[in-house]
């Protein structure tokens, strides 16, 4: 009778009270996600697949022990626990503003401590080294995507910037191509095509498909779908289980720091965070610059 009095009194008060973090996130996400880039969205949803124990606990019982406790055991690093501290801002955001919450509430997400970030179980990221490499080039003719992991070592370009990367973006007689799309700003970037690895982009580009890497049938690659039927294969057969596609990324840093490249240029063609506005002014120009720094390796 208290329930149904209540209920009577404030029907709307009664659902706040009961509604779960899963409802109160479909709820914001229905009209945040409209309005952000779809990047943002898809980090998002990887943030709310963190917080899975919180799913079905009422929004207002959750306390700052919970949302810590998902914290410590996501294994996550620095960079997504950010993303997931502003997914969870964001929800307590909308919460206060539709009174399923408190204003005090909100204040708990700033205690959010996520300077203990990372996962215990990691693979520690490495170079290849330079025998590891003469290998993969000794093996390029052994399968066609052997050429993949070469484009990696060759360009500095993340795994997801290659996959992504669209044919017209592509300027092979220049000896370059164009990241459209990256995680970082500093990641919108052209990046120089070195002379050893212009056959694989030739070939590559006589493929039946918009993107310049595909499956054998031409169509767009997921990360999931190129590591798992590809990559981890190709790994097996050389014997460097150990290495993962980013490994790639620190390889070229590497080579091209031994090799004496000035650590500008680096920037620029990898596309680090430290490269600056001033760093950034006429790249197309720095082309020539970029090419002779690759084909030092």
């Amino acid at each position: 009778m208290l329930a149904l009095s209540d209920y009577n009194k404030d029907p709307y008060d009664l659902h706040n009270n009961t509604i779960t973090f899963a409802e109160v996130y479909q709820k914001w996400s229905e009209s945040h996600f409209p309005k952000v880039s779809e990047s943002n969205v898809k980090a998002y949803k990887a943030s709310f697949k963190t917080c899975l124990k919180l799913h079905d606990m009422k929004f207002v019982e959750i306390k700052l022990d919970h949302m810590q406790k998902v914290v410590d055991e996501s294994g996550k690093n620095t960079p997504t626990l950010k993303k997931l501290k502003i997914l969870l801002g964001l929800m307590y955001d909308y919460a206060v503003i539709h009174e399923i919450v408190s204003a005090d509430k909100r204040d708990m997400v700033r205690y959010l401590d996520i300077s203990k970030a990372g996962n215990p179980n990691k693979i520690d990221r490495t170079a290849f080294t330079k025998k590891e490499v003469h290998m993969i080039w000794d093996s390029k003719d052994s399968n066609p995507y052997m050429s993949v992991i070469l484009i990696l070592i060759h360009t500095g370009v993340r795994i997801g910037e290659l996959l992504d990367l669209k044919k017209e973006d592509v300027h092979v007689d220049d000896q370059w191509f164009y990241v459209r799309e990256s995680k970082t700003e500093s990641g919108i970037r052209e990046v120089p095509i070195a002379d050893k690895i212009l056959p694989f982009f030739r070939t590559w580009m006589d493929r039946d498909s918009e993107y310049l890497i595909c499956t054998p049938e031409g169509k767009h690659f997921t990360y999931r779908n190129y590591y798992d039927s590809y990559w981890k294969p190709l790994m097996d057969v050389l014997g460097l289980q150990n290495h993962r596609p980013h490994d790639t990324r620190h390889t070229f840093v590497s080579l091209m720091t031994a090799c004496g490249v000035d650590e500008r240029i680096l920037k620029l063609i990898v596309g680090h965070k430290g490269q600056n506005v001033t760093e950034s002014v006429y790249t197309h120009l720095e082309l020539p610059v970029k090419l002779e720094a690759v084909n030092k390796l």
